[in-house]
């Protein structure tokens, strides 16, 4: 980069500490307004904030990877996490069941499913602990693939890279608040729209894919191996059952076993919800209405990142095309900005990176200091605790999460590695007994707290066991540890107390195994949610594949295949249509 690049970068740094130390005050109210914005933000603030927490930089080099060197086929395979389908299940029916908690965490909401006695309090404790745990992993990885790339294009360390821009997130952060995650997420949520715009309208201008080109897979180490494929075969959009694939990507040639187990683990994952910074923007919507149209907000805005990770994979392409093939997959982000950009908008550009970087490290900081303060300090530490001493451990458990982050990034060199471990090894562990709460009224929070430690320890001990698993081993391992660790701890205990199981219920409203509590309810009562779960069942059907061909779209749009674009389109509008009538027509206002 030129000097003006690096003055742009470092006036977009300067201007978002700023920002955060502008917000200080607003979020010094209290813990509710430092990690929820006291549930009175904009539903379009907080669906803008999603799509910039869930475009971070290291999952846009791997899906940039992916695309390469697989072409439409990697899209597929980010249904392991990259695709974020489980924001089908939360605009349609989970993120109004989380809303409906008014609580603050996913720890916090286990009083109101298991009640506050011993059980509720072994499950929040255990369920606060995990959550910790799984946010610093993911520090981690962002570290390591924020770190690659801005370690390659700025010309220093990796490791110096991804400690000052988690070092700037983490004095934001604790400074601002949710406040300042919100706030500083929709500016740089803006950036990153300008750097998609730009990208994709260059590669559109530039580059027609030829009938035949080249690209490289990661053997093992640094060595790696070119392929020749054809334009057909790279933008096919029905994927095939088996691919032959050398080294680290021979993982994917049973794609449609894979794919299967992608699928199923995306449906548990769904139909459990989740925690962390996801959970925490439902936890600060103020209705059902606010919940469902934040999520429809957060999913168009992240269709726009797969035409921007095709863009640079196709010009990736012809850099191969005109100089020399770029070998490692993952560098291609880098590779492409430093070829093809501009001095000027190269420094835009990379600022936009950072903004997405941010975003997801704003978002993972501020949440997961929220297990410590609310379910740990306060409420068994020190429940006494004042607004000053609550505020002092919000900001020291922040700084305290992204030091022990960037400790475990070290060990850590593929980042296709670790988020592969992550979203099916030790989220497989988790999900099961996250799944079991909500439709199952016989499960109680000893189960909970069984299944989840059965999970995590599996899926740890399977990680430095050195074994090298298939991936639907690391995800069948820990997830029929956690289902036998449920199944034990919740038969062997009593059941939760039918009070709380009625409270929850009626509160919450979700379908599944609740009859008995369902006929204690008045006949108009039990007709109105079976009606709701009903339609609710119908949306998430079609949601679901109107999420794939809403991506999938702008894909097509960037390879020039206008058929195909054709097609998607049809079914789009249909799948849309659907949609309406089926769901948005009825989103609720009241609270």
């Amino acid at each position: 980069m030129e000097l003006i690049d690096y003055l742009i970068v470092a006036v977009y740094l300067f201007g978002i500490v700023l920002f955060g130390f502008v917000l200080q005050k607003k979020a010094s109210q209290g813990i509710d307004a430092y990690f929820l914005g006291n549930r009175t933000l904009p539903w379009w603030a907080l669906g803008a904030s999603g799509m910039a927490s869930n475009t971070d930089i290291a999952g846009t080099m791997i899906i940039t990877a992916l695309i390469y060197a697989l072409g439409i086929k990697g899209f597929f395979i980010e249904i392991r996490g990259g695709i974020v389908l489980i924001m089908a299940f939360f605009m349609i029916f989970m993120g109004k069941w989380t809303r409906r908690a008014q609580v603050m965490t996913l720890a916090e909401w286990m009083r109101l499913r298991f009640g506050e006695g011993r059980e509720g309090n072994i499950a929040r404790l255990i369920s606060a602990i995990a959550n910790l745990i799984i946010s610093i992993w993911i520090i981690s990885y962002f570290a390591v693939g924020g770190g690659k790339f801005f370690g390659q294009l700025l010309g220093i360390d990796d490791r110096l890279a991804a400690i000052f821009m988690l070092t700037l997130a983490m004095i934001y952060t604790a400074a601002s608040g949710f406040y300042g995650v919100i706030w500083t997420d929709v500016f740089q949520g803006i950036l990153i729209l300008v750097a998609i715009i730009y990208v994709c309208g260059l590669a559109l201008s530039t580059v027609t894919l030829p009938e035949t080109f080249s690209i490289s897979v990661p053997l093992s180490g640094n060595e790696f191996q070119t392929l020749t494929t054809t334009r057909d075969t790279w933008t096919d959009l029905i994927p095939p059952f088996t691919l032959d694939l050398p080294g680290e990507y021979a993982a994917y040639n049973l794609l449609g076993v894979t794919l299967f187990f992608y699928l199923f683990k995306t449906g548990i994952e769904g139909f459990s919800g989740a925690g962390g910074y996801m959970s925490q923007r439902y936890f600060a919507a103020n209705t059902d209405r606010t919940a469902g149209l934040l999520s429809l907000f957060w999913i168009l805005l992240l269709a726009f990142r797969w035409p921007l990770v095709t863009a640079f994979a196709i010009l990736g392409i012809h850099y191969g095309l005109t100089n020399t093939i770029i070998a490692d997959p993952e560098l291609v982000l880098p590779t492409v900005i430093e070829a093809y950009i501009p001095v000027g908008i190269k420094g835009l550009l990379v600022a936009c990176f950072i903004a997405a970087a941010m975003s997801t490290f704003d978002s993972i900081i501020n949440s997961s200091a929220a297990y410590w303060v609310k379910d740990i300090y306060q409420a068994y530490l020190n429940p006494e605790a004042n607004n000053q001493q609550l505020m002092s451990q919000s900001r020291l458990a922040s700084i305290v999460v992204v030091l022990l982050g960037l400790l475990f990034s070290f060990p850590v060199v593929n980042i296709n590695d670790i988020w592969g471990w992550i979203t099916l090894g030790f989220g497989s562990g988790l999900f099961i007994p996250l799944l079991l709460r909500w439709y199952w009224w016989r499960f109680n929070g000893y189960g909970y707290a069984v299944g989840l430690l059965a999970g995590m320890i599996t899926a740890i001990l399977a990680k430095i066991s050195g074994i090298s698993f298939p991936e639907y081993a690391n995800f069948l391992i820990p997830a029929t540890a956690s289902f036998l660790g449920c199944l034990i701890g919740t038969l062997a205990t009593p059941p939760t107390a039918e009070t709380v199981l009625d409270n929850f219920y009626q509160v919450t409203r979700p379908f599944g195994f609740w009859q008995p509590m369902r006929n204690k309810l008045s006949f108009p009562q039990q007709a109105k949610i079976r009606q709701e779960n009903r339609r609710d069942m119908i949306a998430i059907c079609l949601a679901l594949p109107w999420q794939l061909v809403l991506f999938l779209t702008g894909m097509m749009l960037l390879t020039k295949q206008w058929e195909q674009l054709g097609w998607l389109l049809l079914l789009l509008l249909c799948l849309s249509i659907g949609l309406y009538f089926a769901w948005f027509r009825h989103l609720e206002k009241e609270k």
